[in-house]
């Protein structure tokens, strides 16, 4: 029997975000890297090298562009809907003074959301990238490490992003509220 038959034969139950966090606080995740997908608990890839490079290259360009209006969150939950809680590599914020301690992140909080994706590839980009459309994530950027480009999400809807726009070493990608960032350091080129 096919996964798609299985999956028609036998419901399916969906975790929420409740659910998950309890199984959290059991420690059933303990050693574990997961998070929450539409329901249900995934396993997150290991981060390589120059997934790690590029996230702290990322980090470094956006906390010295960005004013005091924005946080920049690495690694941390945003709670999407009720049976989503993503762990995107980096996220944009708006200031909050409790920098987000009593809750995290919802989808009008969110500015940019950035995958830095070398295994979790297809995932970021057939699973999560719709996901924050949906959501109405104004903009994310997938850093596609085996192809060594950015592409830039724009404009959501429930179909998706209708804007979408890729950068390679030697492009600069420019937005007023984050300046000029040069793609190719992404990549290690200097």
């Amino acid at each position: 029997m096919t996964q798609q038959a299985t999956k028609a034969i036998l419901p399916i139950h969906r975790f929420s975000i409740d659910d998950y966090h309890q199984m959290g606080e059991a420690d059933l995740f303990e050693g574990k890297r997961v998070e929450l997908l539409e329901g249900q608990i995934i396993d997150m890839s290991p981060i390589k090298p120059k997934h790690a490079g590029a996230v702290a290259f990322l980090i470094h360009h956006l906390s010295r562009q960005l004013s005091d209006d924005y946080i920049v969150n690495a690694q941390n939950p945003i709670a999407l809907s009720d049976h989503s809680e993503p762990e995107p590599d980096i996220s944009v914020l708006r200031y909050r003074a409790d920098f987000y301690q009593r809750s995290h992140p919802q989808p009008e909080d969110i500015h940019l959301l950035i995958e830095v994706a070398d295994t979790s590839l297809e995932k970021d980009q057939k699973v999560k990238l719709p996901l924050y459309a949906a959501a109405g994530i104004p903009e994310v950027w997938i850093v596609n490490l085996p192809e060594q480009q950015l592409e830039q999400y724009t404009e959501p809807s429930t179909d998706g992003y209708r804007l979408i726009r890729i950068f390679r070493a030697g492009d600069t990608l420019e937005r007023d509220w984050i300046g000029a960032l040069e793609v190719g350091r992404l990549f290690g080129a200097s």
